[in-house]
């Protein structure tokens, strides 16, 4: 299993908006997710950062974000969600979400 942390900024005028979209995420992404072996999901907001958090229990990550990526039901929310993000600072060139470096982690 593989722990994946990431972090991505809101637009604080899309706030409201994003905490809404999440009330009810379709039933078609969160089963995407599942196939594409991705478990123990959350997305936590602090000021103007959004931090994710997901284990990925699958033998290619980038294998099953392109099968993702995709997928029709999840690319109409994604067309929900990005207008209320934007790239943080640290994301690399073509980087949505910026992926974090584990420091420290208690078994």
């Amino acid at each position: 299993m593989r722990r994946v942390a990431q972090v991505v900024r809101i637009r604080p005028e899309k706030a409201d908006e994003y905490r809404e979209l999440h009330r009810e995420v379709p039933g078609p992404v969160l089963e995407r997710l599942r196939r594409c072996h991705i478990a123990n999901y959350s997305i936590h907001l602090l000021g103007d950062r959004l931090f994710g958090y997901f284990e990925y229990h699958g033998d290619d990550l980038a294998a099953d974000l392109a099968l993702m990526a995709d997928d029709p039901a999840t690319q109409r929310w994604w067309e929900l969600t990005a207008p209320c993000q934007q790239p943080a600072g640290e994301a690399g060139a073509g980087e949505w979400w910026a992926s974090m470096e584990q420091v420290f982690r208690m078994e």
